[in-house]
């Protein structure tokens, strides 16, 4: 963050100060927090109203840890800015708590205002956009893994992809960052259209458009139209100067490919169709990894990822295609795409445990495309020549066709060679899988029929809270002290 001082942020918010003297006034402000036990000197301690806990409470501990002051909805016992009432509000709810009185709310539009005024100050940087239904995790993995070696790179940490981490992110940035990747994600109409009104991006990655949300967007119409407010929020793409903006889309998507006629940025696309411009030809899984051949209109070079799945290709050409644009050779692009792991945790966590059982700990989240994706790496995985199990628990917020998917997820594991598919939790898997009520009934069952060099994949939504099942298994079994690249098969570590 570029620093500022506590009258500084006031002004930029509208907020007004609170209990601020001269000198707190003065003292410089760097970073922005939202948690108090992890604030500390120059920090501004953001007081968010959360489901268990206000954080307008815990406002007199961030000063006592160092923070500099509270950026809050109403007057706490702290130097504070006290941000003026909401202009907009999402009935009383905000990032999924209560907010009767708009203190939440009003905390995310001044915190959104001083993103835009610091992003405002950076015109170096280069702001980079990514969405789609799936992947938007491990795609932001890789950009940051590819454009490290371009330039200091700020990406978010797991998945910060609202209205708060978006700014919370943004915030990270300073004068020697060149590189600010963000995913946006989406809830309704309108929603990254207002992300990318707080951090506007140069460049914007969609990578696909599938069932995620369809409960809440009715149609893949409505997800696609939701999806493409970020190229439609790109500058137009002859603009002077390496400010023109790039909307770089999924050839093999047809929602997606067609978001070309909704930008006024340059269009670059990616994909294995034979007309994209960034693409993949000849790729070959072996022990679930992918490599290709990386084609652009610079030039060929090989890759081979030590991320898992062959969906994994079309995320590296997202990554590749950008890195290209802000001034990557194709030999770095190819290298840091081989060279870059799993950095986000839950998403594809593969680790080995001493007795040869590798367990896949895909359980942040799920939809039909990312379970079909999940299911076919674990399927490569095996090899054909290793028992693989399926433990899959709900996939939510995919609307009226729930049931039709998650019974076809349980065919589509059958297909791909999986022998067991075990159903934790109310959703129905049908007849060829076996069902368990929770966690401990899954983790019991597993414990005592998963055998030695067995892979066990655990994929659900979020909230059905699955990585217990992959944390279980790992403490029933140890995990090998090997590196991933000295054991026989290749597999990739954690």
């Amino acid at each position: 963050m570029i620093e500022m001082t506590l009258s500084e942020v006031a002004t930029v918010t509208g907020g007004r100060l609170h209990r601020v003297g001269d000198d707190d006034a003065a003292r410089p402000v760097t970073t922005v927090e939202f948690d108090s036990r992890t604030v500390g000197p120059g920090g501004l301690f953001l007081a968010l109203p959360g489901e268990r806990a206000d954080g307008h409470d815990f406002a007199s501990r961030a000063v006592t840890r160092g923070a500099v002051g509270v950026l809050a909805g109403r007057e706490v016992d702290a130097p504070a800015v006290i941000a003026p009432p909401p202009r907009h509000r999402d009935g009383h709810t905000y990032l999924g708590a209560t907010d009767p009185d708009g203190h939440g709310a009003a905390v995310l539009e001044a915190l959104a205002r001083l993103a835009r005024h610091v992003l405002g100050a950076l015109p170096g940087l280069a702001v980079v956009g990514v969405t789609g239904s799936a992947g938007k995790t491990s795609t932001k993995d890789l950009l940051a893994a590819v454009l490290a070696p371009l330039g200091r790179t700020v990406a978010p940490p797991e998945s910060f992809n609202n209205e708060l981490g978006t700014p919370y992110t943004a915030l990270r940035a300073d004068a020697a960052t060149r590189h600010l990747v963000l995913e946006f994600s989406a809830r309704g109409p309108g929603h990254i259209a207002s992300l990318c009104a707080v951090a506007p991006p140069r460049i914007g990655v969609v990578l696909n458009v599938g069932s995620a949300h369809l409960g809440e967007f009715g149609s893949r119409a409505g997800i696609a139209a939701a999806k493409g407010e970020l190229v439609e929020a790109l500058p137009p793409g002859d603009l002077p100067g390496g400010r023109g903006g790039v909307a770089v889309l999924n050839a093999d998507d047809d929602a997606v490919a067609a978001m070309a006629f909704r930008t006024p940025a340059r269009v670059v696309t990616f994909g294995t169709a034979a007309g994209a411009d960034v693409r993949a030809e000849d790729v070959v899984l072996h022990a679930g990894r992918p490599s290709f051949r990386l084609v652009t209109p610079s030039g060929a070079a090989d890759v081979t990822l030590r991320l898992v799945g062959g969906h994994q290709v079309s995320n590296a050409l997202a990554a590749a295609a950008v890195a290209l644009e802000l001034g990557g050779t194709l030999e770095q692009v190819a290298a840091a795409l081989s060279a870059a792991t799993p950095a986000s945790r839950w998403r594809m966590e593969v680790t080995d445990r001493a007795d040869g059982v590798t367990v896949v700990n895909d359980a942040y989240n799920a939809n039909p495309e990312a379970m079909q994706a999940a299911l076919s790496a674990v399927s490569s995985l095996a090899g054909g020549t290793r028992r693989a199990w399926a433990v899959l628990g709900p996939m939510a917020e995919i609307g009226d066709g729930a049931a039709a998917a998650h019974a076809a997820s349980t065919a589509r594991a059958r297909t791909a060679g999986i022998e067991r598919v075990l159903a934790v939790g109310t959703p129905d898997y049908g007849p060829d899988a076996e069902h368990v009520a929770d966690v401990d009934a899954a983790l019991a069952l597993l414990r005592a029929e998963v055998a030695p060099d067995d892979v066990v994949l655990v994929k659900a939504s979020r909230s059905a809270g699955l990585e217990r099942v992959a944390a279980g298994l790992l403490e029933a079994g140890g995990r090998s002290t090997a590196p991933a690249a000295e054991r026989p098969e290749g597999r990739v570590g954690r």
